[in-house]
């Protein structure tokens, strides 16, 4: 069972509908807390889906990222720093798109039953490690696929993708993935505490 639904024991296609909505707002708002950085800038936006995924499980979870891409894509800003649609042919393709996975993977985890602090943060740390691979496959692969200039973006070598594209991110990403493991346990304990 995941926290979505031990909070809301009765999920209608209403219910799932204003969750849904919810969460692409919760997103959508965790993405303009941003630190400027190049040539992606680093947002609350993955601790959000993080949240999103470790809540409503690996079927709503996605569901919510996939309208949250849908919305930028029909030229709402909600993407890092007021983007939209366009954010689909620059360097943060890959990880937009990865978004979907990642919350699938975290809700994955929840639907299966991981609780408590320490095994949810495993997961969270695992599951935002994994979203490096569509995000780095994106910024070497645009070049030559699509023919878009991957180098103004440093993604020209390993070397490059590491400094520009890595690095920088990984202590966040712990850190967001704690804390996203701090907010799911919690609420878990308060529910426990609510009962008791």
């Amino acid at each position: 069972m995941t926290l979505s639904k031990a909070l809301v024991p009765t999920q209608s296609l209403p219910v799932r509908a204003l969750m849904v909505l919810g969460g692409t707002a919760f997103i959508a708002l965790a993405a303009q807390v941003s630190v400027p950085m190049i040539p992606v800038p680093m947002t609350l936006q993955t601790l959000a889906i993080l949240i999103v995924g470790l809540s409503y499980g690996a079927r709503m979870g996605a569901l919510t990222v996939a309208a949250y891409l849908a919305e930028g894509a029909m030229g709402l800003p909600v993407f890092a720093n007021g983007g939209n649609g366009l954010a689909f042919a620059g360097p943060t393709a890959g990880f937009l798109l990865g978004f979907v996975g990642m919350a699938w993977a975290a809700g994955f985890a929840a639907d299966r039953g991981v609780k408590g602090l320490v095994p949810v943060a495993l997961v969270a740390l695992a599951v935002s490690a994994l979203l490096y691979v569509p995000g780095v496959a994106w910024a070497m692969a645009a070049d030559s696929l699509f023919g878009l200039d991957a180098s103004k973006w440093g993604a020209d070598s390993l070397a490059s993708i590491w400094t520009w594209y890595m690095a920088p991110f990984l202590p966040g990403d712990a850190v967001k993935a704690v804390i996203a493991a701090l907010v799911v346990s919690g609420g878990w304990a308060a529910l426990k505490g609510r009962r008791a």
